[in-house]
């Protein structure tokens, strides 16, 4: 069973699906790995590294007509029409909207396994891309405002003088969120959250940080761990609730979304005319409409005076770590689709196991 890794293509994507450690694991397993040449240069792996593992390097055609294609992005038309029918593709399918990819797709028996379908439950967590690279986008995201920002995050304390701690306020409490918090509490910033949930209170506490108690009149929690979108009432309420605490920040970060739906309003322009000249505000929901509507996608702006960071794409930031997590994710995935036969590996039924169910999309689907 041969597996394909094409180079990514998309405009800033640094990621590869897979790592020479992970191929190595692969290859034990009886798989055949072929990558396209330099795939893994933008991660910081060399084509010696894939080589010495046991891959073989080859051009991209070959790399697409294997009998598995994993990439991080969805595949292009080209892409596409490239592969074999009847070929599996894992990777980021991306479905909110429908652009024609899935259509292309099953008009030539391509089946997609979509990572950011593998359900959030506890034997699926060592497959879980989604929360693997919002992790890394949560750290990213408060290295981006400790970078922009023109003061200290600690106390400082010095013979010339002291600085106060930068307030911090991080708005969503997911992995993301989470990840948020514990780098700003390590970099010694005075950390506030909020979140709709009501049970992430403790775990905001748990990493140091200050919950933000608000009362919306509706309670947040979604399906799949998500927060739930709320009535326009509750919104407008969370918003003007909300408008002092963040006013008062030298850094906000965001990380509020909800699958397949615009990014809620929570940081709006009346707030940011009132906060301090320098402050900074990472939406990491820029692509998705943005928590500040001042925010402009893959663009760094100023506007009042505060500084807004835009990034859609914090994982490609730290390419090698943020591609070494995804190729585990990949091959725990890998794992449990395939059995061994006198034939050599064969898939298994996918509609038999809850996490390839979920992940496989069908034109039923």
């Amino acid at each position: 069973m041969r597996i394909g890794i094409p180079k990514e293509t998309r405009a800033g994507e640094t990621r590869v699906a897979i790592t020479p450690d992970i191929a190595k694991k692969l290859l034990g397993k009886g798989f055949v790995l072929q990558m396209e040449k330099d795939a893994g240069l933008a991660a910081g792996f060399k084509n010696e590294d894939y080589a010495a593992a046991g891959v073989e390097l080859v051009d991209r055609a070959a790399a697409l007509a294997a009998d598995i294609v994993t990439k991080v992005r969805k595949p292009d038309s080209d892409e596409i029409a490239a592969m074999q029918e009847g070929a599996l593709f894992i990777g980021h399918i991306e479905t909110c909207e429908d652009d024609g990819t899935l259509s292309a797709m099953f008009a030539r028996n391509i089946r997609p396994l979509a990572m950011e379908r593998i359900p959030r439950i506890s034997r699926a967590q060592s497959m879980d891309a989604l929360s693997s690279q919002s992790n890394i986008a949560g750290y990213r995201a408060v290295i981006e405002a400790a970078a922009r920002y023109g003061r200290f995050f600690p106390l400082m304390m010095t013979s010339a003088g002291s600085a106060k701690p930068a307030r911090v306020v991080i708005l969503g409490v997911g992995v993301a969120g989470l990840q948020a918090i514990a780098t700003a509490r390590r970099l010694g910033g005075d950390v506030y959250a909020y979140d709709l949930r009501p049970e992430t209170r403790e775990q905001i506490e748990s990493l140091g940080a200050k919950p933000i108690d608000l009362d919306i009149g509706e309670e947040g929690s979604g399906e799949g761990g998500y927060a739930k979108e709320l009535s326009d009432e509750a919104k407008a309420r969370q918003q003007e609730l909300l408008a002092d605490e963040l006013a008062k920040a030298h850094v906000i970060v965001t990380t509020a979304l909800i699958p397949c739906r615009p990014a809620p309003v929570l940081v709006t322009e009346d707030v940011v005319k009132r906060m301090r000249e320098g402050s900074v505000i990472v939406d990491l929901a820029a692509a998705n409409g943005g928590n500040c509507p001042l925010t402009e996608p893959d663009k760094v702006v100023r506007k009042h005076g505060v500084i807004l960071v835009g990034h859609t794409n914090y994982p490609a930031m730290m390419a090698g770590d943020a591609s070494s997590f995804y190729a585990h994710n990949i091959a725990n995935l890998l794992s449990i689709m395939v059995e061994e036969s006198d034939d050599g590996l064969i898939f298994k039924d996918f509609a038999e196991d809850e996490i390839t169910a979920a992940a496989l999309i069908t034109p039923e689907s």
